[in-house]
């Protein structure tokens, strides 16, 4: 069970192919571009983002301290509008909610290639924590993940590093539709390379009911 919640976890086929065989240092350098490039900002060491969703209001409170690069770039696509109309594509009761392809295919495209280094896990993997999704080491690029449940057992040994944590609207997240099922090979859900390649008309044509982010917004 472990194994396959760590598999199910991890970036479409087509991009875990992207991401072979970059480097620690190409990785910092592709991380910081687009949106990292685009926005001269400072990150808070403590800042807020508030999702407005199609089921109300999720705030999360991001800790630099916990994993300063995968808070650093949450902060500047946040702040670039990337998650604006996003589909939470993937609900799997009793352990995560994920989030995070663009709903445009060329956006996507310009983050194929854009990963993170790993930060050290340094908190747990609990209820309401959030956590970018990976499919191995130096593979963290755009899609994070809600623990629905206290994964630290099966997600901490794996490198997972939370950035931060859900301090209101928990019950929302947990109130998002998740009748479709896993994404493939897992279940008949949303296949992450499809919403990637075509974006949200996929998912509006072929999953209409998912709830979604109408806007990120950070303080």
């Amino acid at each position: 069970m472990a194994m396959r919640r760590i598999a199910i976890l991890a970036l479409s086929a087509a991009a875990s192919m992207a991401l072979v065989g970059c480097s620690s240092s190409d990785d910092k350098k592709k991380a910081e571009s687009p949106a990292a490039s685009a926005i001269k900002e400072t990150v808070p060491e403590v800042f807020h983002v508030k999702l407005d969703t199609s089921k109300g209001m999720v705030d999360i409170e991001v800790h630099r301290d916990w994993a300063p690069v995968g808070a650093d770039h949450f902060f500047h696509l946040a702040k670039s509008g990337f998650y604006d109309g996003a589909r939470f594509f993937r609900v799997v009761r009793g352990f995560v909610v994920q989030f995070g392809i663009n709903r445009d295919p060329q956006t996507n495209a310009m983050w194929a290639n854009a990963t993170l280094p790993d930060d050290p896990v340094k908190e747990h993997n609990v209820t309401g924590t959030v956590t970018f999704a990976a499919r191995g080491r130096n593979t963290r690029s755009t899609q994070l993940f809600i623990n629905l449940a206290d994964n630290r057992k099966s997600l901490d040994g794996q490198g997972f590093a939370p950035i931060g944590k859900v301090v209101d609207g928990m019950p929302t997240v947990l109130d998002l539709y998740g009748f479709y099922g896993d994404m493939p090979p897992m279940g008949q859900g949303p296949d992450p390379q499809r919403i990637q390649q075509q974006g949200n008309d996929y998912l509006d044509s072929h999953f209409p009911r998912l709830d979604f982010i109408k806007k990120a917004a950070v303080q």
